[in-house]
Formats: C-alpha cells, structure tokens, sequence
C-alpha cells in the first residue's frame, strides 16, 4: 500500500501560502493510501531553541489548523514528531553513514544561514536535513508531497537510501518520491515569496478586516501602473495571481480585461481579491477556532495518532537495527 509522509514545523500562525501550498495537497491524499502527517517540533528546535515555551502552543494551534484544513484523524495519521522517539534513533544511525559534505551542500542551509536571526551554526541545524530523511523513510514512505523549495531535500533523502541498502545489502527502505503541489509557490504581499520571516503573509487567522487591510494597503501591483487611468498588465502584476488562486474564472477574466483597458482600478482589484481570499479563509478560521476551544480533543488526536506512528515506526527500526547487526536481546 502506497504510504505519504510530510509535516509543518510549530511555527505560528500559518499563512495561506500553507493551505494552497501543502494542505490542500495533504487533505487530497489523504485517502489515496496511508497517510502520516507530521507537526515536526524538533526542527523547530534548530531555529526556536531559545523560546520553547512557544512550540506547545504552536503544535495545538497547528493541529487545529490540519484538521479545519480537512484532515480526517480516522482516515490519516497526525502525530508530533518528538514523540516518536525512533525518529532520533534513525536519525542517529544515519548520521553515521552520511557524508558530511552531503549536508553542507544543501542549499537553503546555505540561504538560511546567511538570512538567519537566531544563531544557527549548531550541529542540529546542520543536520535537520537528514533528521527530515529520518522523518520520512522511518514509515517507509512512497510520496513525499513538497513545494520545490524541498526537492533538494529530497534528493538527499533518495540518495541516503541508496547509499545505506547499498552497505548493508538489504532493501531495507523505498525511494521516496515527490508529489508536488499544484501551487508551487505562492507570493507575499510585497511580491516575494509568502514567508514569516520576510513579514508579508496573509494568515488563517486573520480576520475580515485584516484581510482586507492587507490586500488593500499593503499587496504590492503593477509598478509600471502609477494612475488609475494607465492600462495595466496583469500577466506581471501580483494582484492577479492572488485572482488565479483565489478568484473564480468569471472574476479573473473580469479583472484581466478591465485591468489592460483601466476600466478598474489596483484598489478595485485589491478589494475583489480580498473578498475571494475572505470566503476561502474564513471557514478555516471559524474551525481553527472551534478546534482551539476544545483542548482535549487536539490532545487525543495527538496522543492516538503518535501512538500509531509509533507502532509503524518500530517496525522499521526493527529491519534497520536486523540489516546493521545489533542485538535484539
């Protein structure tokens, strides 16, 4: 049977760039085999291990956010990572049969390091990359659906199995493969890709009126269009692919054609795309609330779908600690 593995780091609030981007794609395959969804607490150690006391609440938060986004706990499997003690052991054992200069290779370690707030020059850091290998083969996972900014990754997921069945002679974990999202990337409000970091996202949580703030007063437009009165070009405008996201096909052709004669205005425009994202975001929000209220229920979730992963998880290890020659007393 065809297994998924993926996960979102407790980070916050998410933004929409993490519906259309991850969790529309989480929810579709949920039910295409067994699905394991991850809140992946400890690499959010590598960037938050001086204010923990902020990943619990993002975790519930998150959790919350998986389930308004449509995830089914009977039908995929939602779990921390941290209690998943294997994912450490794995990750452990494959530290001892990866190239050092595999993860200094990796690109966004390069981008984050250099862009980074926090100190990130520790060990974790380094090797949240293979810990994220550890992550999906422990379940033996077939598809891995990811933005391309994680195809890097990936690959050296691919590359760790080949290189650990090729030593201990054993097919002891599949390739994994991308499946990726139909929104491979999804802009910020000044144009840049949507990202916490740069300040510029649109989140669940937001309500109507920040929504709308947002699209209205800070969403970047058409620079070449500075009057009303100039024609404007959607096909390099940010504001229309907020439209291709969010707006119906009557709406995106509506503005397309009176944006190119200026029939409509960039506040006109901006204000139609906030209405589309509005019936799209608020529902989520309204079950993102819901589920928050209800604490007990987001920790049994969490409780049985960690107990599950876990149970899969042992197995695995099993066939690894079987394939390097350890005890089993």
């Amino acid at each position: 049977m065809q297994r998924v593995l993926s996960g979102i780091q407790p980070s916050g609030s998410q933004h929409i760039g993490h519906l259309v981007g991850a969790l529309d794609n989480f929810t579709r395959l949920q039910d295409q085999g067994q699905a394991f969804y991850m809140i992946a607490d400890w690499h959010a150690l590598t960037s938050k291990y001086e204010s923990v006391e902020e990943i619990w609440p993002a975790t519930q938060e998150l959790t919350a956010t998986y389930l308004a986004a449509g995830l089914d706990p009977k039908q995929a499997t939602i779990f921390v990572q941290s209690l998943v003690k294997e994912h450490a052991e794995l990750h452990l054992l494959l530290s001892m049969v990866t190239p050092l200069s595999w993860l200094e290779r990796v690109p966004t370690y390069k981008e984050k390091l250099q862009n980074a707030v926090a100190d990130l020059g520790s060990y974790g850091f380094l090797g949240y990359p293979l810990l994220q290998t550890a992550d999906i083969i422990i379940y033996k996972a077939n598809k891995v659906p990811v933005g391309e900014d994680q195809l890097f990754h990936l690959e050296l997921a691919r590359e760790v199995v080949r290189r650990f069945n090729f030593l201990f002679k054993r097919e002891v974990f599949p390739e994994p493969e991308a499946v990726l999202t139909k929104t491979p990337k999804v802009p910020g409000l000044d144009g840049r890709k949507m990202s916490k970091s740069y300040g510029n996202c649109i989140y669940l949580r937001d309500t109507n009126a920040e929504i709308l703030e947002k699209c209205t007063r800070q969403m970047a437009s058409d620079p070449a269009r500075l009057r009303k009165t100039d024609p404007g070009n959607p096909d390099i405008c940010p504001v229309f692919d907020f439209h291709k996201l969010f707006s119906d096909a009557a709406t995106q052709e509506l503005v397309s054609t009176e944006c190119r004669r200026a029939g409509i205005g960039c506040f006109d425009c901006k204000k139609r795309v906030a209405e589309a994202m509005t019936r799209r975001i608020e529902p989520v929000r309204e079950q993102i609330e819901s589920h928050l209220s209800r604490p007990e229920v987001i920790q049994d979730v969490l409780r049985d779908g960690s107990a599950r992963a876990r149970a899969v998880a042992a197995e695995t290890m099993a066939d690894v600690r079987d394939a390097m020659a350890m005890p089993a007393l």
